[in-house]
């Protein structure tokens, strides 16, 4: 994430945490089966955001609830708590729990969701972070996982489900991003906007997904699905700028974008969050169609004002500034079915769209040479 944020990020002070406040934060601790559990249900409208201060207003849900998600994706930085401290953590929780837009959210949408440095641990903390299990736990509880789902028996929250019958089904594939991530290392630049940036980690023994997750992700691309969603909280395809990204693994990244090829997958496309702005970036991953990334943030913490736009030689669509939320609507009923990736702003407004048919995510869209 942007380090200046970072640098500024609202810090809630460790509490123990009332009976009053443990029941609010238990008003989300229910079985994660919302308003469109089940396969057999198609689903067409899939919204996501990510990086929201507890702390301030959240005016945004209203406009989320109009854009009649089926699913919404929680990417990251759903709470800014950056401590060690689980009572503070759950504190944080707590009041985006007490948010009386993000209560009729749970109440009406099927929620999934990931987390980032500041909901994880500290800041661009990965898995040196010394209270990582503990912070899996209140994760899990506040999320409302079941006793039984396998993210409670094993180290990290990946997870991945499927919606709709044959024909119209869609994969949705949230990747952790922070529990088994190996160091990278800050370079101060006063020149930059961030006052530095980040050096590739090019020792082929560092990962961000750790093997165990890695193997989870080959098995989860041949599960069968016509639209599939890769949610990572960090950006994928963007690479200029100077913080947090997969191109920070170059090795990583192009392990991913091998095992897409390798796996014959169509309809894929990334969505992520972290950066405090959106766009849309795309490049040729040499996966036979273009890869598309989707970012959105943050949800009430944004610039408010007009910034410089920082480099990205894959972006296709900003927003540079201002509050939003990502939405993917598919039309199945199209005589050749298309994806519309959206970004829409804090006054409902469409600030992004781009328009693809589905056929344009399948090998030999990009011929080989």
């Amino acid at each position: 994430m942007l380090r200046l944020l970072h640098r500024i990020a609202i810090v809630v002070p460790a509490i123990v945490v009332s009976a009053i406040v443990v029941q609010s934060a238990g008003c989300v601790q229910r079985p994660a089966d919302g308003p469109v559990a089940g396969s057999d249900r198609s689903i067409s409208r899939i919204a996501f955001g990510s990086c929201i201060g507890q702390d301030l207003p959240q005016p945004i849900w209203d406009h989320v609830l109009r854009a009649r998600p089926d699913v919404f994706v929680f990417l990251g930085d759903n709470v800014y708590a950056d401590t060690t401290d689980m009572d503070a953590l759950r504190a944080a929780y707590a009041k985006l729990a007490a948010n009386g837009g993000f209560q009729r959210l749970r109440e009406s949408t099927r929620v999934l969701a990931t987390w980032d440095d500041h909901d994880y641990g500290t800041d661009d903390s990965g898995a040196g972070h010394p209270a990582q299990a503990a912070s899996q736990q209140v994760f899990l509880d506040f999320w409302g996982v079941p006793p039984d789902d396998p993210r409670r028996g094993r180290e990290g929250i990946y997870h991945a489900e499927t919606f709709g019958p044959p024909g119209r089904r869609v994969q949705i594939i949230l990747l952790d991003t922070r529990f088994f991530r190996s160091p990278i290392t800050w370079v101060k630049d006063p020149k930059t906007a961030d006052g530095g940036h980040y050096l590739p980690n090019r020792n082929p023994r560092s990962t961000i997904l750790g093997p165990a997750q890695w193997k989870w992700l080959e098995e989860q691309l041949r599960v069968p699905a016509n639209v599939r969603i890769l949610a990572s909280s960090i950006q994928v395809v963007a690479e200029d700028q100077g913080g947090e990204k997969w191109a920070n693994f170059p090795h990583e990244r192009k392990r991913l974008f091998e095992m897409i090829w390798n796996s014959r997958v169509t309809g894929l496309f990334f969505i992520s969050g972290d950066m405090h702005l959106a766009e849309l970036s795309m490049m040729d991953g040499g996966v036979g169609f273009p890869i598309y990334d989707l970012t959105s943030s943050s949800m009430n913490w944004s610039e408010r004002a007009w910034r410089k736009y920082g480099a990205n030689r894959h972006r296709v669509g900003t927003m540079n500034w201002g509050d939003n939320f990502g939405l993917i609507v598919i039309e199945w009923d199209h005589r050749d079915p298309r994806i519309r990736f959206q970004v829409i702003d804090d006054e409902g407004d469409l600030n992004i769209q781009r328009k693809i048919t589905l056929q344009v995510l399948r090998d030999g869209t990009i011929p080989w040479e």
